[in-house]
């Protein structure tokens, strides 16, 4: 099950990465190459526990029972892709860099102070840790020993920028000391070792001893998102070498040794997939006016406005009929036609 969530992952990976060059979703950050570093550590929890990923879990989602076809939703600009299911654990995708962090050790206190047998598991990049929100998540997850396992993903890469401008010490791990948590590195790209090390941190976790750091060291064997060109910054010498340790291959490998391979395994993932495409497809595209929703309680006069011309161009309206401005002529309370999904 271990190896199908990874296999899984990669193949809407590459699938994914084809429907947004033909348009059929937006931009989407692919999770190529980091599959240990997900499956490893998430899959120890329970559902009882929180998961709190960034924008790069498509694997890590997938296994906390988050459908194909809404993910796809939410690339493709639906509303409905990136709200979790009520009786889900998970928070949804969060694309601000670190902004989720403070938010999963929210949680962690909540649980603690409640009583609650719960873990938090946080995901973020080594990019993150170069935003205050990573600093205050550990300090205040350190001084108040709170149940929250903090995963960085540290793929080398923060977009364009290399590890070594986002910080001189020699670690990730090792920032954890300043605030009083144990830090760990691992090799990334072995999801038995990172299944280890992460089962070890949610039992400690459990037990009430606190938070714990976890630095996967792995590699982003894609594009930081599909609007991002990395022959631009990176070469082919480095991915190369990265590519000889790709996660999948090496647990592959592991398990041909010792015969624990499914046969048939790619089409059935393949076809779950292709499936799930359909299932998207058939869906009505998202009206577009939606992108004005839940961003304040009452529009301000220059976003009604410029809600009011969108609807006017597209012949549309807004989902919230009671604040359609009367300003503009010819707005009415109805939706109209809505944009195709190219």
């Amino acid at each position: 099950s271990l190896y199908r969530a990874m296999l899984l992952g990669r193949r809407l990976d590459e699938r994914m990465v084809r429907l947004q060059r033909q348009g059929r979703i937006g931009t989407f950050a692919p999770t190529k190459g980091q599959e240990a570093a997900q499956m490893g550590s998430v899959f120890s929890l329970r559902p009882t526990d929180w998961m709190v990923p960034s924008f790069r879990e498509t694997a890590a989602m997938i296994w906390r029972g988050w459908p194909i076809e809404k993910l796809l939703l939410f690339f493709a600009g639906h509303l409905e892709g990136g709200q979790p299911a009520p009786e889900q654990r998970d928070l949804p995708i969060t694309i601000p860099v670190a902004t989720q962090l403070p938010h999963a050790v929210g949680l962690a206190y909540a649980a603690q102070y409640r009583g609650d047998d719960v873990v938090v598991m946080a995901y973020f990049g080594d990019g993150a840790t170069s935003e205050g929100d990573f600093h205050e998540a550990l300090n205040f997850a350190g001084v108040w020993h709170v149940p929250v396992v903090f995963v960085c993903q540290n793929n080398q890469w923060a977009i364009s920028v290399p590890l070594k401008k986002q910080t001189h010490s020699r670690t990730i791990a090792q920032k954890a000391l300043a605030y009083g948590l144990p830090g760990i590195q691992v090799d990334g790209n072995d999801v038995l070792a990172v299944y280890a090390v992460a089962r070890e941190a949610i039992e400690r976790a459990r037990a009430g001893d606190g938070p714990t750091l976890i630095e996967c060291v792995t590699y982003r064997l894609g594009v930081h998102t599909t609007a991002d060109d990395p022959t631009k910054y990176r070469s082919d010498a480095e991915v190369a070498m990265w590519e000889q340790k790709d996660p999948l291959t090496r647990f592959r490998a592991y398990l041909e040794k010792r015969n624990l391979l499914e046969e048939g395994l790619e089409q059935r993932v393949d076809d779950e997939i292709a499936e799930a495409i359909r299932r998207f497809e058939a869906t009505p595209p998202a009206n577009p006016l939606t992108m004005f929703d839940h961003v304040y309680a009452e529009l301000p006069p220059d976003l009604r406005a410029q809600r009011d011309e969108a609807a006017t161009r597209e012949n549309t309206v807004s989902a919230r009929p009671d604040e359609t401005s009367t300003d503009q002529p010819g707005a009415t309370p109805m939706r109209g036609q809505r944009l195709t999904r190219r």
